[in-house]
């Protein structure tokens, strides 16, 4: 048997030719900070040292590490935390953590190699990025993994330790995070899913005795519904839970299967056509997911096509008719264009996993979740348990966004195959799962109509929306509209487009990213027909103050007074410098509660709420310690567990706003026990008086459920609903009653100025500069802040220029199934990223602080596409901008 040395220990290899190295890392020698993600060496997260060289552990064979050093991040800082460990926790170069490892490892790498040839200069960020250019964080935490690598190759960390401002950061630059595919009981068997190879079949036989029979299965059960009718590839028919990955897929091999085949409809376009083979049937269209993040309202159906949804409609038949009378006059004013946009995958680096226990009648589920609590009470409902004896825990996720707030398939099947088996289960997707039958955002088809008053005044807009949704409903593109730029009318008409696709599920900001690059392409085309600066016109036009604010800001930038008029350039090379304007709604979760306890003379915050990488811990700490004039190290808190207090989950922007005023009205109570049972008080003239009295006070707690809202606001500050009428109540009810979320007064708004480099030739688009005012309120945790805005832009990015799921027209088969084939942004994707906070316009929300996922990401796309306007002259109507496109449209514009 063949030995390598691990971090300074012998250790065994298999046997086994086909044995990979991350796999003996992971499952062997147990550790789980080399991350197994895109298993074709696309994404570094597996990345080791190899006798001191980056190496990607998921492609190299276990037996060529024979005779060889192999170090892994959790050898990296195994005696005193690297430079770069250190740079990555000060500069918050981190969001979930999942990638993170792969960084470290390979950036170590490279400061060592920079500071033994080099000393202490620093590297430019085209070092940098060319050093990491094979490593992928779907977060887009670049801009600070830039500043950390550039100080710690500068010696600017070769020094002590220091407190880092995430509260997890140590955990995630060492390794020790654990999430739910490191999880490992005694025990623990593979849970497999035999998928649909077909786009819609009816299942007749499905014979699992021979996966039952097989040495090492311990359980195979149908996952097929009453019908027996699958409507996607993909769709789960069957499942097995076995002794490791190998018997698993094996015994999925086994299983026998007759269908018939159905016919089926692929894609907007096609399930669109008259003579389109239906996918629902009337009786069976509950079955269909959900696209967003609410209740959805109540549509007519005709075929694949469920709408209009148009219930945020002001005079639309008002509206058709001046813009039919402005279309007949040819009135240069009346803006129309049809605007498209692709499929966006979540990507998650960490998949969606589950691992299922049962003891006894209790069940302990570890799921890689946006909503621990949630899923508790849905896992309870679903199998008929009390609360008490479920537990959801997810101390760590490693993305979401959007795709994780559900009850998924991963999970239940987990649960139902431990409890055949009698045994702990693990299911966690490969990466061909996670970028087909996971969700997506909808790809949309948008017909819009902007028509200006003869004062210059917003007279009309009319908006059509198609959502690609799949096998799913309830898109809300053009209501989005409704809630901006007030006019005198509105048209907005949502259509779902089912086909025989996986479903698409919420994505950061549901809606907003694909409204956004239409309208707001609208406004900039008004604004160079009305000759009026583009950032003037969203002024004139948007009375929110929050934006007006942002507006102001936007205008001094240098970047735009040095504007240049549009197609002022020629040459191969042009630069263009673009505007676009985002909201986002500001929700929070009624019920949250926050257990704010001492005990033994610590602090400790405890709320069943979960961390995917947004900074939920930092936000507790931060908030808790400032009340008590304590660091935030020096207080405990508690998440990641429905055991804990109900608490909200992550998504919609909503955790700030619903974890903080409950905990400030804890934290008043727990002053005053404190203070009503304090055996001695504070020295006098102390410096640190809550220290003291914490140190003597006996055990206590408190809890605080979020309260309603002050209704004493700023001037302008109402919610956006209010302009919508009885519809916007109707809807803000509905959204109580149904997805138990509230939409609170003010709108978190986001402007950004972007510019770009276009190589006219070839078509490629750089991103050069990003400015990015964000209006949310007074800022918790200002670090992470700033890492979710930069982030969020970079998301934006890959929206407007690279990602898109491709599929099979005819088949159904999710072609980009891995991450070769689905590009994100990598690091060389960045650009300089400047983030500037309003902190005004929350005051009535306690602690006045409000949610900055969803609204940082908005108006990325459409400010990258009026760049390029401003660069060329030629207007991009189809995402995402690839250079085939760009060269098509300047060649067009070159023979017109």
């Amino acid at each position: 048997m063949s030995t390598m040395t691990i971090n300074g220990k012998l250790a065994s290899l298999p046997d086994d030719p086909d044995a990979l190295l991350v796999d003996v890392v992971r499952d062997a020698l147990d550790l789980t900070g080399t991350k197994l993600v895109c298993g074709a060496g696309v994404c570094g997260a597996c990345t080791v040292l190899v006798d001191g060289e980056p190496a990607v552990s998921c492609l190299m064979p276990a037996r060529s590490a024979a005779d060889r050093n192999v170090t892994t991040v959790e050898g990296i800082g195994a005696e005193k935390l690297h430079p770069v460990q250190k740079a990555f926790m000060a500069h918050d170069a981190l969001q979930c953590g999942f990638c993170t490892p792969g960084f470290i490892v390979e950036a170590a790498a490279f400061h060592d190699s920079w500071r033994a040839a080099k000393g202490t200069a620093v590297p430019s960020r085209e070092e940098i990025g060319a050093a990491l250019s094979g490593h992928l964080c779907r977060c887009g935490a670049y801009d600070g993994i830039f500043r950390a690598v550039a100080d710690a190759c500068a010696g600017r960390f070769d020094g002590e330790e220091f407190v880092p401002p995430r509260m997890e950061a140590r955990d995630k630059v060492t390794g020790s995070a654990k999430y739910t595919v490191d999880i490992h009981h005694d025990g623990q068997l593979e849970g497999l899913i035999l998928r649909s190879p077909f786009a819609h079949a009816r299942i007749g036989e499905l014979d699992l005795t021979a996966a039952r029979a097989m040495l090492g299965v311990s359980a195979a059960i149908s996952l097929l519904g009453d019908d027996r009718i699958v409507r996607f590839v993909g769709e789960p028919i069957a499942a097995v839970a076995a002794r490791d990955r190998k018997t698993a897929l094996a015994a999925i091999a086994a299983i026998n299967l007759v269908s018939e085949r159905l016919p089926s409809v692929i894609g907007l376009d096609e399930a669109r056509r008259p003579d389109a083979p239906v996918v629902f049937e009337k009786s069976t269209r509950k079955k269909a997911g959900n696209v967003s993040e609410g209740a959805g309202a109540p549509a007519t159906w005709k075929g694949n096509i469920r709408g209009p949804s148009a219930a945020f409609s002001k005079k639309p038949k008002k509206v058709r008719s001046w813009i039919d009378s402005a279309r007949s006059a040819n009135s240069p004013l009346l803006v129309e264009g049809t605007f498209r946009t692709g499929t966006q995958q979540h990507a998650c680096l960490e998949p969606h996993a589950a691992v299922a226990r049962f003891e006894d009648d209790r069940l302990t589920v570890h799921v890689s979740t946006q909503a621990v609590f949630h899923l508790m009470e849905l896992i309870a409902k679903r199998y008929k348990l009390d609360h008490d004896k479920v537990r959801v825990i997810a101390d760590h996720v490693g993305g979401g966004f959007g795709s994780k707030a559900a009850l998924g398939v991963e999970t239940t099947t987990a649960i139902e195959l431990a409890r055949e088996a009698k045994a702990p289960v693990r299911v966690a997707y490969d990466r061909h799962e996670e970028l087909s039958v996971t969700g997506y955002r909808p790809a949309a088809e948008m017909k819009v109509a902007l028509l200006p008053s003869d004062q210059g005044e917003l007279k009309a807009l009319s908006f059509i929306a198609y959502a690609d949704t799949g096998a799913a409903t309830n898109s809300t593109i053009a209501a989005l509209a409704r809630l901006i730029y007030p006019a005198e009318g509105k048209e907005l008409a949502d259509f779902d487009v089912i086909s025989n696709l996986p479903a698409g599920a919420p994505f950061r900001g549901p809606g907003g990213p694909p409204m956004a690059f239409a309208l707001e392409q609208a406004i900039d085309e008004a604004a160079v027909r009305m000759n009026i600066d583009p950032i003037a016109l969203r002024k004139r036009w948007d009375p929110d103050p929050n934006r007006q604010r942002l507006y102001d800001w936007a205008s001094s930038l240098e970047v735009w007074r040095n504007r240049k008029p549009v197609v002022a350039q020629s040459g191969r090379y042009r630069r263009g410098v673009g505007v676009a304007t985002g909201y986002w709604l500001y929700l929070w979760q009624p019920g949250s509660k926050v257990e704010v306890a001492v005990k033994g003379g610590r602090l400790i915050a405890s709320t069943a709420t979960q961390d995917i990488g947004t900074g939920t811990r930092t936000v507790i700490a931060s908030t808790l310690a400032r009340e008590f004039g304590l660091e935030p190290h020096e207080v405990e808190v508690r998440i990641g567990d429905s055991k804990l207090p109900e608490g909200p989950g992550s998504g919609g922007s909503r955790v700030t706003a619903s974890v903080i005023p409950p905990m400030l009205l804890a934290i008043e109570q727990l002053k005053a026990a404190i203070q009503q049972n304090a055996k001695r008080q504070p020295v006098p003239g102390s410096n640190a008086p809550w220290r003291e009295m914490l140190a003597a006070s006996p055990d206590l707690a408190v809890s605080g459920v979020r309260p309603e809202d002050s209704r004493q606001m700023a001037p302008g500050i109402q919610s956006p609903l209010k302009q919508a009428g009885f519809m916007g109540w109707i809807f803000g009810w509905m959204m109580r009653r149904f997805s138990n979320l509230a939409i609170g007064a003010g709108v978190p708004s986001s402007v950004q100025v972007v510019e770009v480099e276009i190589d006219t030739w070839l078509g490629h688009v750089s991103v050069v500069n990003v400015h990015t005012g964000i209006a949310v309120g007074k800022i918790a945790a200002p670090a992470l802040a700033r890492s979710q805005a930069t982030g969020a832009v970079i998301q934006g990015i890959g929206y407007a220029l690279y990602e898109a799921r491709e599929v099979d027209s005819r088949t159904g088969d999710v072609l980009s199934g891995g991450m070769e084939d689905y590009r994100i942004p990598g690091i060389a994707d960045t650009p300089m990223i400047d983030v500037h906070f309003d902190q005004r316009g929350f005051d009535h929300v306690l602690g006045g602080s409000v949610g900055i996922g969803e609204v940082a990401t908005v108006p990325t796309s459409p400010a990258v596409a009026n760049a390029i306007h401003h660069a060329t002259g030629v207007r991009l109507t189809e995402l995402p901008i690839r250079p085939d496109r760009l060269v098509a449209a300047l060649k067009r514009r070159a023979a017109a």
